[in-house]
């Protein structure tokens, strides 16, 4: 066993063989990496501030089209470049830097990742790189980009390398108002999702419905009260605020399933080409506060909560309350009145609904029903879903009859099936549908087999028992197919 005298020797000789190892890694190594950096800003490695801002990954086309814009203001010429090495996406950008002289990281090609800025477009961003450019005073920096890693932490990450910290701050801050200037979400129709064998939050784009009123069937009244007060409302915002009046409102469209409710608010979405609609329904409600804040960001625009009885549920359903009802309500309330949002609200139980979402001012000011079609409905319904086919039907009442109390899905699947039996019967020739064929498709969705998805498409139901709906207090009925809340703050 060695004594301490000559453990303290063999330890210094020890770090002479490290220290000599080190150097020799280092004039071997490819220090080019460390050298660009250093010989851009104007001081060593060690003493440059770690300046950087996440965003979530779903905002790397924003990054990118931020970046890009900085760099056609102050170095158009300037060249993007990479880091190779092992395990380069996981390691700290200023360890790399620190150890490019030792051969363990290099020079390499820049990492790019396609991302979507449309419903039928994309871009490529980077995913890791690094591009030398100047500060809006003249000062060298550097900006380094990483986007979110295979399996790592769904964020997109920009460093600012700068001599000086009040630099780099300053070119991050412009970064980061060019990215909104040119948000690739403004105007657009997004649904929020969630990754759960990721854990990551998803954005994703869809194309804006194209369609008319003579699309959507219901009740005499009904579209154009829903349409003054959001999409009305939304084309004299200026009007409004300058007489005083608040922008912010929410609409509670509520009725049993397969009524049109949906299909209603895709209309809203059609007239409202101007604003930006952000959707969330099943699991992505849970990210509610994140959807909120881009529609601050993005006003005027649309918040669209399907199923909002999945979490709305009233207390007394459930004695230990929401957390994700919290912060829907939350979420509600925190928007500015004089903010360009709207709050669409859907259910297919409003019986249960929590009264603190219907009942409290600046939260929903008005509340639809969208009934089971009437007779008149029906009729119009079916002309609507045929209309692309021959109808011979000169005298619809029996049939439409035979429908009684079904919803608009059930007609629409109506349809669907009759095409299906005209084109078994008859493939070579135009579809005709006529009244034997309405019958016959009709039969099979009435049949006994048929149960579950008769009541899955919203075909007729027992009627509910005597006396009235348990409707929140403050929700009347005063109308056929509608519900007005009125609040009064």
């Amino acid at each position: 066993m060695l004594d301490t005298e000559s453990a303290r020797t063999l330890a210094r000789s020890l770090r002479d063989v490290l220290r000599a190892a080190d150097g020799v890694l280092a004039e071997d190594g490819d220090s080019r990496l460390g050298t660009l950096i250093t010989e851009h800003i104007g001081c060593p490695i060690g003493e440059i501030p770690n300046v950087l801002e996440r965003w979530p990954a779903w905002e790397h086309a924003n990054l990118q089209r931020g970046l890009d814009a900085y760099l056609a203001e102050h170095s158009p010429d300037a060249t993007w470049f990479g880091i190779a090495g092992t395990m380069r996406m996981h390691n700290d950008l200023m360890d790399m830097l620190t150890s490019s002289g030792h051969g363990m990281f290099k020079l390499g090609a820049v990492d790019y990742l396609s991302v979507a800025i449309g419903p039928e477009s994309s871009m490529d961003a980077v995913r890791f790189g690094l591009v030398p450019t100047v500060a809006p005073d003249g000062t060298p920096v550097v900006l380094a980009v990483r986007g979110p890693a295979e399996h790592g932490e769904p964020t997109c990450t920009l460093q600012v390398l700068a001599a000086d910290r009040g630099t780099a701050t300053e070119v991050r801050e412009r970064v980061s108002t060019l990215m909104r200037e040119r948000d690739v979400f403004r105007g657009q129709i997004l649904t929020f999702g969630f990754n759960e064998h990721r854990g990551n939050q998803l954005v994703a784009f869809q194309p804006r419905p194209e369609l008319s009123a003579d699309d959507v069937v219901l009740p005499a009244g009904v579209l154009q009260t829903i349409e003054r007060h959001v999409v009305l409302a939304a084309g004299r915002s200026a009007a409004l605020l300058a007489a005083g009046q608040h922008l912010k409102r929410g609409l509670l469209l509520h009725g049993p399933p397969g009524t049109g409710k949906t299909h209603t608010v895709r209309y809203l979405l059609s007239r409202l080409t101007g604003s930006t609609a952000i959707i969330v329904s099943g699991q992505a409600l849970r990210m509610i506060e994140a959807a909120t804040t881009l529609a601050r960001r993005l006003q005027p625009s649309v918040v669209v909560v399907e199923d909002v009885d999945l979490i709305a549920q009233d207390r007394m359903f459930s004695p230990t309350g929401n957390p994700l009802l919290f912060e829907l309500l939350n979420q509600m309330e925190g928007v500015a009145a004089d903010a360009d949002v709207t709050f669409v609200l859907t259910t297919n139980r409003v019986e249960v609904l929590e009264h603190a979402l219907t009942d409290r001012p600046g939260r929903v000011d008005l509340a639809v029903e969208i009934p089971r079609p009437d007779a008149g409905g029906r009729e119009r319904l079916l002309r609507l879903y045929t209309r692309d086919v021959e109808l011979d039907l000169p005298d619809p009442d029996a049939l439409v009859a035979a429908t009684e109390g079904v919803t608009a899905s059930f007609i629409r699947e109506l349809a669907r099936r009759a095409v299906l039996i005209a084109l078994d019967r008859s493939p070579d020739v135009p579809v005709r549908l006529d009244e034997p064929i309405l019958r016959s498709a009709l039969d099979d969705l009435l049949a006994e087999r048929n149960a579950l998805t008769r009541t899955i498409l919203g075909g007729a139901q027992p009627d509910p028992p005597a006396g009235p709906l348990p409707y929140p207090p403050g929700i009347g009925r005063p109308g056929p197919g509608m519900i007005f809340a009125e609040k009064f703050g």
